[in-house]
């Protein structure tokens, strides 16, 4: 999978220097390709570099990280945002939620949580890779694809290596390569992130309870399903239906 381009846009060098120093982006496959002290630094940096990820304080000189985000999102860039704040302030979440923020991290960011996050991103940006590059697919690629259409089709069971790599007639290893080769993620963070998507579009178009939802996406426990929903999505899954329903 190609290295994922990232902009980091916070007012604070401080901030700046910490997320460069004190997180090893070379090992997560990103680097860091610019800078931005204010928001329209930040915005002509974007519209420039191209960045894949771009972590943005909230709170900004001249313009604000949700006014950015607002214009790149009206300009149909594929970029994935990340916003950073000191706020705990549910109103800027539903303000996230409804730009299509990829996550709300609060100051001083917990960099196992950013560790998560960029798999997540990965996973998403390795997807849409593939669907652009469908014609040139390779054999790995389509058998990732075949492999997800499989895992989607049973969610609500038990689909370790070891049960796909039966139905696959390939070994557990050869299936973790292919999935950290081409989507730059190991096999677990992959069935996590197709759980949740379930889980919220069953959030948003059904109206089953907490705990079916919970079973239907393959999770044996609606209280860890909670916790991993709102570790994924910054909001509980009840806050997310809400959401989903006030703005359809």
């Amino acid at each position: 999978m190609r290295n994922l381009k990232v902009l980091l846009a916070d007012d604070e060098q401080t901030i700046r220097e910490g997320f460069k120093h004190l997180f090893d982006w070379e090992k997560h496959g990103c680097s860091i390709i610019g800078e931005a002290s204010d928001g329209q630094e930040a915005l002509e940096k974007i519209e420039t570099l191209h960045p894949d990820i771009v972590i943005i304080d909230i709170s900004m000189p001249v313009l604000t990280g949700l006014e950015v985000i607002a214009k790149i999102k009206k300009q149909g860039l594929k970029t994935a945002f990340v916003i950073v704040s000191g706020y705990d302030d549910f109103s800027y979440c539903q303000e996230a939620l409804r730009l299509r923020v990829e996550a709300y991290l609060l100051k001083p960011v917990n960099f196992d949580e950013l560790s998560d996050l960029v798999d997540r991103l990965k996973i998403k940006l390795g997807e849409m890779d593939m669907l652009e590059d469908a014609p040139a697919s390779s054999t790995d690629r389509k058998l990732i694809r075949d492999m997800t259409d499989y895992l989607n089709n049973h969610l609500d069971e038990e689909i370790s290596l070891k049960i796909l790599g039966e139905v696959f007639y390939l070994t557990p290893n050869y299936i973790s390569r292919v999935f950290r080769d081409e989507l730059g993620v190991n096999y677990l963070s992959y069935l996590t992130h197709l759980r949740i998507e379930k889980a919220k579009e069953l959030l948003a178009r059904t109206d089953m309870g907490i705990a079916e939802i919970s079973e239907a996406a393959g999770f044996n426990d609606y209280r860890v399903f909670t916790k991993v929903f709102k570790r994924y999505e910054n909001v509980p899954p009840t806050q997310f239906r809400k959401y989903m329903r006030n703005n359809s």
